[in-house]
């Protein structure tokens, strides 16, 4: 069965299982100019420097929108907004339904499993994984929920493609490794996302020494990095990210997006 991706911008790839295309996280304005666009609670900002690799009209149809979280623009911008209004069906957090407000939004709880019939590709089932989107787990009433997403099918011997969403590493992905022992494919958002004017020691997303941590743990075939370049509040340099990959002892399942190319996996 064919399967590619492709990195459109940020957390926003599109999946294609054999013709069933799947588009993460969408974020699709260009770069800000002279003020930023990212503006949350609590009096967290940030700029975005680079434009997406594709824009909507070239993207085009897709079957799914899986939207780890809805509240951060990084994840889901003003174009984004407007692009899942017009999917069938997007899978999201609980919360997001309640601020999207859209019929075609399915809020799924952490484990819950949601199939999706269709000609494409049988058994297709989409799993909530959990996700803690702060090392300081107090804050996480203020910073909100998140979740992530496997993806499996009934042609997937070698098991399925585990997003992880905007999350550090914590037990969740702990009993991720339990419940899935087989995972084929591991995308996982990095950049260690912070803010240290607003609390030392915050860190929102993985950086690359978890991001090597994560792969020993879950031990899939292939491992995307994403989410990590491109925007103010992402704290670790690219370089730095490729050093520590490059010295560990799994950098070679680790396999390095060009933007708007299609890559088989």
């Amino acid at each position: 069965m064919k399967i590619t991706i492709t990195h459109i911008d940020t957390a926003c790839v599109l999946i294609n299982i054999n013709g069933f295309k799947i588009l993460t996280d969408p974020t699709l304005d260009k770069r800000d100019k002279l003020l930023p666009s990212y503006v949350s609670k609590p009096l967290s900002f940030s700029k975005k420097y680079f434009n997406p690799a594709l824009t909507a009209n070239e993207i085009g149809d897709v079957d799914l929108v899986l939207l780890s979280h809805d509240h951060h623009k990084d994840n889901l911008d003003n174009k984004g907004r407007e692009f899942i209004k017009k999917v069938p069906l997007v899978l999201s957090t609980v919360d997001a339904v309640k601020r999207l407000q859209q019929t075609n939004v399915k809020g799924l709880q952490n484990w819950q499993e949601f199939s999706i019939d269709n000609d494409r590709i049988s058994g297709l089932k989409i799993t909530a994984i959990p996700a803690l989107h702060t090392t300081i787990k107090r804050l996480k009433p203020i910073i909100g929920e998140v979740i992530g997403f496997m993806i499996e099918w009934q042609e997937n011997p070698n098991g399925g493609i585990y997003i992880s969403g905007d999350t550090v590493l914590f037990d969740g992905i702990y009993e991720l490794a339990k419940r899935f022992p087989k995972i084929e494919t591991a995308i996982l958002h990095l950049g260690a996302g912070a803010f240290p004017y607003l609390k030392k020691g915050l860190r929102l997303t993985m950086d690359a020494a978890e991001a090597v941590k994560v792969t020993k743990l879950l031990n899939p075939e292939k491992v995307i990095p994403i989410h990590y370049k491109g925007w103010w509040h992402f704290k670790e340099s690219v370089s730095s990210l490729h050093d520590t990959v490059t010295r560990s002892e799994v950098s070679d399942k680790f396999i390095w997006l060009e933007s708007g190319v299609e890559t088989m996996i």
